[in-house]
């Protein structure tokens, strides 16, 4: 990790302390414990498509996995919550290498095809295993996690609660996109031939990254379900997939800040246009457009043109 990262990491731990002791209203608090959720399975999506140049539109069947595993196994089976959490990152990856290893070989819309149909199947199994998934009225009753002895059974904990997930799972992003592998991601993203050409694994590089965010959407999953306690297939379709993959873009996609930033706008964003009734998604899409086309880099590339203009000036 460079130096600006490193500042850049300290800067946001500091805010997001203060933030609960300044923004006291439980709403807020709780809309940004969605905003961590939303931002740990970005971050993966972020290092899968912004540095691998893989594309996955199916990335909600990891979120769905780590939810329903947690679910299923703590309120039906009696499993400790962190037992279920750590059974479904192991579910995710072992999921991730099996769909990987034939659909990484393929590549542009081939490959986006292929996720679509994974996230689909994923959802339609949620659905139709109605004995053990509960199908469409889903799962409720589930239980609060704790840690060292704290059940997360109000807001302000779980808001700390989840983002240090998140403040770790970025460290340790950002200490892998600064590594060789990082570096060899990026040249994969660039130029596979040129990669490979260099004596670069691609193939067992692609699957790596591509379960690691697999681990991170499960990660993500189990969090959403322990804090909401109820879990149902909507929340994990092919809308919740294309919404991830926005957040990325929005965001920037070469920057696992972009990818933080894109999920902040797109989680928060909604929960502001909601006065507007009828004219909120005509509004949320009209944002969106503008974004993609006056900051073909993403709310991360205008933010640091901005930076850099400011800095010349003075």
């Amino acid at each position: 990790m460079d130096k600006k990262d490193s500042l850049t990491l300290l800067i946001l731990t500091v805010c997001l302390v203060i933030f609960p002791f300044i923004v006291t209203n439980t709403y807020y608090i709780s809309t940004m414990v969605f905003v961590g959720i939303n931002g740990i399975i970005a971050i993966g999506l972020s290092l899968l498509m912004g540095y691998a140049g893989q594309i996955s539109i199916g990335h909600a069947a990891f979120f769905g996995l780590g939810a329903y595993t947690s679910a299923v196994l703590t309120a039906k089976l009696g499993f400790h919550p962190w037992g279920a959490f750590f059974l479904g990152i192991l579910l995710s990856s072992c999921i991730a290498l099996i769909i990987g290893i034939p659909s990484l070989k393929l590549k542009g819309h081939y490959l986006a095809m292929a996720t679509l149909g994974f996230g689909e199947i994923t959802y339609i199994v949620f659905n139709e295993l109605t004995d053990i998934t509960g199908g469409p009225s889903g799962i409720g009753d589930i239980p609060k996690i704790s840690l060292a002895g704290y059940t997360m059974n109000t807001d302000i904990k779980y808001y700390f609660f989840v983002w240090a997930f998140l403040l770790l799972i970025l460290t340790f992003s950002l200490n892998l996109i600064h590594s060789r592998i990082g570096r060899a991601l990026r040249s994969i993203h660039d130029s596979e031939v040129a990669a490979n050409a260099m004596g670069i694994n691609t193939g067992k590089l692609k699957i790596q990254v591509f379960m690691i965010s697999a681990v991170f959407g499960s990660v993500a999953g189990s969090l959403y379900t322990h804090y909401v306690t109820f879990v149902s297939p909507s929340s994990f379709g092919l809308f919740f997939s294309i919404l991830l993959v926005m957040m990325v873009v929005i965001g920037g996609m070469h920057s696992v800040w972009g990818a933080l930033i894109g999920a902040a706008l797109l989680t928060i964003l909604p929960e502001f246009l909601r006065a507007l009734k009828d004219f909120e998604i005509f509004v949320y899409g009209s944002v969106l457009l503008l974004i993609m086309i006056f900051l073909p880099r993403g709310l991360i590339g205008g933010l640091e043109y901005l930076f850099n203009r400011l800095i010349k000036k003075v």
